[in-house]
């Protein structure tokens, strides 16, 4: 009984993170210079020549204006990243770069210095350096081949921060826990956890995503304090019965909590196939002025496979779906309507969640 409670025990660092804690989002725009070829085109993205412009007058050259540039080798491009908390001046963090222009690549590019600014449009980091770029590809004669995405990359460390962000998660000792979802099972169990281990009324439940702490009001001895409060186990409730339908990919994924009532299923397939053939027509006679003519020959067939009733058990735990399931022998496709019929009859001990 010990090693299954532990086994079902999480780290609350796991389950909730501190209140006030927390990242903030940077973007900003640059040019990517330095491509073989693959830029953009400057007649159409104008703001490209127009960026570039402006760029090289800072830096003393003069551009007539009017000026056609016809350059092949820059891209303008899009940058963003994630400022974490506590992070300090001179520190770095990545950057994701992407294109923005009709450029075909990114590949063997330099980002040029680029602010990066923050909601409230101030500057927190600048973002520059060489990219990145997971994807390949090549082209001759009229045909290509592209593996992965060119059209964007990243720059490890790219961004050196030059403002922080004044992060605030204590008040009088207080400190709140945000639960990842909310569950009030879940929350009363941490605050029983939390109590034990530091005392009673040291944790309080708000709601079901909310537990407040009373901690130490000395800022030196609140990181020690939530150390100790990150890595407390807590032993969790089963959680809710939940299946998860990807319409696009076809695939299902459910939790060990779903179970199945006892139901007769129905189901069958219906395919068309259509398939095109062309056919070439020639004249009878070499010369007496007739024409070859290509016609095109369409057949469609339909085939319909043989519905069956199948009985599934009542299941009492996920290897037991997982077996009712497979007996029917369907393919995915078929499972998410057999799920779906399930639920709407009762017989889907679960909520049914389509994505």
């Amino acid at each position: 009984m010990l090693a299954l409670s532990t086994a079902q025990a999480e780290r609350i660092k796991d389950l909730a993170s501190i209140q006030g804690v927390r990242a903030n989002q940077l973007i900003g725009y640059g040019l990517v210079v330095g491509l073989d070829g693959s830029g953009d085109q400057v007649r159409q993205t104008p703001f490209t020549q127009q960026s570039l412009t402006n760029m090289l007058s800072q830096l003393g050259v003069t551009v007539p204006q009017g000026t056609n540039m016809q350059v092949k080798n820059v891209a303008a491009a899009m940058v963003t990243a994630r400022l974490p908390a506590f992070a300090q001046p001179g520190q770095t963090v990545d950057v994701v770069v992407s294109s923005m222009g009709n450029a075909k690549s990114l590949r063997g590019g330099t980002l040029l210095m680029t602010p990066m600014k923050g909601a409230n449009g101030q500057v927190y980091a600048i973002a520059q350096g060489n990219l990145l770029v997971g994807g390949a590809g090549a082209s001759a004669g009229g045909s290509s081949v592209q593996v992965n995405q060119l059209n964007g990359g990243i720059i490890s460390n790219g961004a050196i921060i030059e403002r922080s962000v004044p992060t605030t998660y204590a008040r009088d000792g207080i400190v709140n826990l945000e639960l990842n979802t909310t569950d009030f099972g879940a929350a009363q169990s941490m605050v029983a956890a939390l109590n034990t281990r530091f005392g009673a009324n040291t944790a309080t439940a708000l709601d079901g995503r909310v537990v407040q702490l009373r901690g130490p009001q000395d800022p030196a001895a609140q990181a020690a304090f939530l150390s100790q409060v990150e890595n407390l186990q807590v032993s969790l409730p089963p959680a809710r019965a939940k299946v998860v339908i990807n319409a696009r990919t076809g695939s299902v994924v459910m939790n060990r909590t779903v179970t199945i009532d006892e139901a007769a299923i129905a189901y069958g397939n219906l395919s068309v196939v259509i398939s095109q053939e062309a056919q070439v027509n020639q004249p009878d006679t070499p010369f007496g002025g007739g024409q070859t003519v290509v016609t095109q020959n369409t057949q469609i067939e339909m085939k319909s496979d043989k519905g069956g009733v199948q009985r599934v058990r009542t299941s009492a735990n996920l290897a037991d779906v997982v077996k009712a399931l497979n007996a029917l022998g369907a393919t995915p496709q078929d499972l998410l309507s057999i799920l779906q019929n399930l639920k709407s009859a009762g017989a889907l001990r679960a909520d049914l969640e389509i994505i």
